[in-house]
């Protein structure tokens, strides 16, 4: 009996301390999340103090480092979204399908050779894509503008966001991947037992089932491709540009972070603060896309609970 009171107490002691060591890991997170938010809040606060915070938010002129500066931030959040866009309308079809493919279609045989080499490309690093992109896509996108009589620049935001869709394909591909194979069989027997066919059953009831997890895959993407910069400075340019063709150079934020942060000037300068004014608004652009993402994966499990019932 005592061995057992011994053994009893020394276990809820082990129980104690698996506890507190998630709390803490849970704890550093959250902390090192506020100190993140914090570290730009304060910076940009500075900023704000020498610049007018409207007209960061609505200007349309970017023009640092000259007589008369002006930090309109519309043209480089522009540019992001736009190169970001075209990245999404690249990766989310092939991805997803691709996924599909490999999950329903594939023989194992082809799913073992198809599968890494599809995830090879997400080791590759980015620097290459931007060679491809500058060297490879851009004149290739040129010549067919000409061809078309349509006039585009060697550093334009189609054959940069091309490029950045090939490279989060992986990602997207890869976890939809896993989501949709972890659908239960059980699923879809039912429904082929039901009279569906295999390409309706995939239609209405795995890909339903998926959707949230295809939806965080999608959304890791849009974080990879909002957080890339080698290629955008390669293919694209670091020019801010405001402009609804993709034909010509424009830039993303992280571009023009990189760039207010690197070489002589001095750190209490706008144009240096300016990064942490663009950090902060990527930061609460970026939360405001995870609350959406959220909120959407909801409705999609709720609606399927109750499609279900």
């Amino acid at each position: 009996m005592e061995a057992f009171t011994k053994h009893n107490k020394s276990t809820q002691i082990k129980e104690k301390l698996i506890v507190y060591t998630l709390i803490a890991a849970t704890a550093f997170t959250i902390l090192t999340t506020f100190g993140i938010l914090f570290s730009i809040l304060f910076e940009a606060i500075e900023f704000f103090k020498m610049e007018s915070f409207w007209y960061f938010i609505t200007g349309t002129e970017w023009s640092p480092g000259v007589e008369g500066a002006k930090y309109g931030a519309v043209p480089i959040f522009t540019g992001t979204f736009m190169i970001t866009g075209i990245a999404l309308l690249v990766a989310v079809p092939i991805g997803v399908y691709s996924a599909i493919y490999l999950a329903e279609y594939a023989s194992n045989s082809t799913r073992d050779i198809a599968k890494p080499m599809l995830e090879t490309l997400s080791g590759i690093p980015t620097v290459v894509y931007g060679f491809f992109a500058a060297i490879t896509v851009a004149p290739f996108i040129v010549d067919v503008a000409n061809y078309f009589g349509m006039e585009a620049s060697f550093n334009n935001a189609l054959a940069c966001g091309v490029v950045m869709g090939i490279m989060i394909i992986p990602i997207i591909a890869s976890l939809s991947d896993d989501v949709i194979t972890s659908v239960p069989d059980s699923m879809r027997k039912g429904s082929l037992a039901l009279g569906m066919t295999k390409s309706e059953t995939i239609k209405f009831i795995v890909v339903p089932a998926a959707m949230p997890g295809i939806i965080s895959a999608v959304l890791l993407g849009i974080s990879r491709a909002i957080g890339e910069t080698m290629i955008v400075v390669m293919a694209a340019g670091v020019r801010a540009n405001l402009s609804a063709n993709p034909l010509e150079d424009m830039t993303t934020v992280t571009v023009r972070i990189v760039d207010a942060l690197t070489g002589d000037h001095a750190f209490d300068t706008p144009e240096t603060l300016s990064a942490f004014a663009l950090g902060l608004v990527l930061f609460v652009v970026t939360l405001i896309l995870n609350v959406v993402s959220v909120y959407t994966i909801r409705a999609f499990k709720e609606k399927y609970k109750s499609s279900n019932l």
